[in-house]
C-alpha cells in the first residue's frame, strides 16, 4: 500500500486491487506501516489468586469442580467451572508430570528378589489354558526365574519362590512383593502400614528374608519385575502352542537358560549370567532347608449339596454331615476333611476353579440318589420305566381310617 501511494494511486484504486476496505488502507497510510494488534485489557475475576488455585487444584488431585466449591466458600466468588478449568489448565500439566515421576534405583548385590505373577491364555495340547506365570527378578543381576502355575493363590507364591531360590541357589537380603490378597491383609496408602498375611511371615522367617510391599496402586514401585513379566509374554510365551503341560514347563526352562540369561540387558548393557556371578556371593546360603510346609487349616461348614468349598472348589463328604462344622486341611496338593477328630473325606486338590469332584460313596442313602452303577446298568427308556411301575399300594386300609374319623361313605 505505501508503495502504491508512492506511484501516485489514490486510497480507492490501491483497495480496489487489494480486495480491502478504503478504511484499511488510510489507516495503513496514517500509520506509515504495519502495527501489531492491540488486545482489549480486561479484568480476570480470578486475578491475583494464581498460587492459590494451583495449591487447591494439587491438594485436590486435579477435581476442578472442589476448586469452584472452595473458591465460593472462601472467597465468596462465583464463577463458572469452565472458568476454574481455564485457569488450573497450566497446572494440569505439573499434576499429570507428578504422577509419572519415578525415581531409578539400583540395588547391591544381594539385596532384592522382586516378584509377580501375570496371566496368558496358552494353547496346550489343543486348548486354550490360563496359564499363571510367576517371575522373579533379581534386582541388581537382572537375572529371570519363571514358573507357570494353574491358579495364583498362595501356595504358587510360595512355590514359586522357593524356586527362585534354589534356581539362583541363595536367598536375597529382601522381597519387594505386590499387594496381594494372599500375601498382604491390609496396606494403608497413605501411612504405609503393611499388616502381612501370617503364614507369609513365617514362610519370610522359615527362609530369612524381609518382605517389602510395594506401593498401592503403583506397580512401577517394582518396575524391574513389571518389565520382566512383559518380556517373558512378549519374548518366552508368545505365539507359541505346546503339547502339554510338561512341554511348556521344559520350553520355560530352556528360555531362562539360553534366552534371559545371555541377552545384553538394555539398563546394565550386560549379561545377567554374567553379571549374577558377582551377585551369587551376597545371597544368603540355603544350607539344604527343605520346603516350607504347605499345609492350610480351614474350618468349614457343610452346604446342602454335601460338600465343603475350597478356593471356590467344591469337594464332596459323607451326606449325613450336612450343615455340621468341619475341619480341612491341604498339604501337598491333598485335601483331608476331618469331623470331631475323625478323617472322613480325601481328595486330591483342583487345580482349576469352580469345580466339582464328588465321591459316590458319600451319597449313598440319600433318597432319590441313583449311583452312577446304578444309571449305567439302565437300558430302558424313562417311557418305559413308567409304563412298567407297578400300580401304587396304599399302605392302610381306608376302614381304619373311617374308624378314626367316624362317619361312612
Amino acid at each position: 500500500m505505501l508503495r502504491l501511494k508512492a506511484c501516485g494511486w489514490g486510497t480507492k484504486r490501491i483497495a480496489d486491487e487489494l480486495g480491502i476496505s478504503r478504511n484499511t488502507v488510510k489507516r495503513y497510510l496514517r500509520q506509515g506501516g504495519w502495527a501489531p494488534y492491540a488486545s482489549p485489557q480486561r479484568s480476570k475475576s480470578l486475578e491475583g489468586l494464581e498460587e492459590w488455585l494451583k495449591a487447591r487444584f494439587l491438594q485436590h488431585a486435579g477435581n476442578a469442580a472442589v476448586v469452584l466449591q472452595d473458591l465460593q466458600l472462601e472467597h465468596g466468588l462465583t464463577v463458572s467451572l469452565r472458568t476454574v478449568e481455564r485457569a488450573c489448565a497450566p497446572f494440569r500439566q505439573a499434576l499429570a508430570a507428578e504422577a509419572k515421576a519415578t525415581v531409578r534405583f539400583e540395588t547391591p548385590p544381594g539385596k532384592q528378589l522382586q516378584i509377580d505373577f501375570g496371566s496368558r491364555h496358552i494353547t496346550i495340547d489343543g486348548e486354550s489354558v490360563k496359564v499363571f506365570l510367576f517371575v522373579a527378578t533379581l534386582g541388581y543381576s537382572r537375572r529371570h526365574y519363571v514358573r507357570a502355575f494353574r491358579h495364583e493363590r498362595q501356595s504358587a507364591w510360595f512355590a514359586g519362590l522357593e524356586g527362585a531360590f534354589r534356581h539362583f541357589g541363595g536367598v536375597p537380603e529382601q522381597v519387594l512383593l505386590d499387594n496381594a490378597r494372599a500375601l498382604v491383609d491390609h496396606h494403608n496408602a497413605a501411612t504405609r502400614e503393611v499388616v502381612f498375611n501370617e503364614r507369609l511371615a513365617a514362610f519370610a522367617r522359615y527362609w530369612g528374608f524381609r518382605p517389602v510391599a510395594c506401593a498401592p496402586y503403583r506397580a512401577r514401585t517394582k518396575g524391574k519385575d513389571e518389565r520382566g513379566v512383559g518380556y517373558v509374554k512378549r519374548n518366552a510365551i508368545a505365539g507359541r502352542t505346546f503339547a502339554s503341560w510338561a512341554a511348556l514347563e521344559a520350553h520355560l526352562i530352556w528360555w531362562m537358560r539360553e534366552i534371559a540369561d545371555q541377552r545384553v540387558h538394555g539398563t546394565t548393557g550386560e549379561l545377567p549370567a554374567v553379571r549374577f556371578i558377582a551377585e551369587q556371593a551376597s545371597l544368603q546360603p540355603l544350607n539344604d532347608r527343605a520346603p516350607f510346609e504347605q499345609a492350610r487349616e480351614l474350618s468349614r461348614r457343610v452346604q446342602r449339596d454335601a460338600t465343603v468349598e475350597v478356593d471356590t472348589n467344591r469337594y464332596s463328604v459323607p451326606w449325613r454331615l450336612i450343615g455340621e462344622p468341619v475341619q480341612v486341611s491341604v498339604t501337598d496338593g491333598e485335601l483331608r476333611v476331618h469331623h470331631a477328630g475323625r478323617e472322613v473325606a480325601r481328595h486330591p486338590e483342583l487345580g482349576g476353579r469352580r469345580q466339582v469332584r464328588c465321591l459316590p460313596e458319600h451319597l449313598q442313602g440319600i433318597v432319590g440318589y441313583r449311583s452312577p452303577k446304578a444309571d449305567a446298568e439302565e437300558v430302558v427308556a424313562s417311557s418305559e420305566i413308567v409304563a412298567t411301575l407297578p400300580p401304587a399300594v396304599l399302605q392302610r386300609d381306608l376302614t381304619e381310617y373311617e374308624a378314626v374319623v367316624g362317619g361312612g361313605w
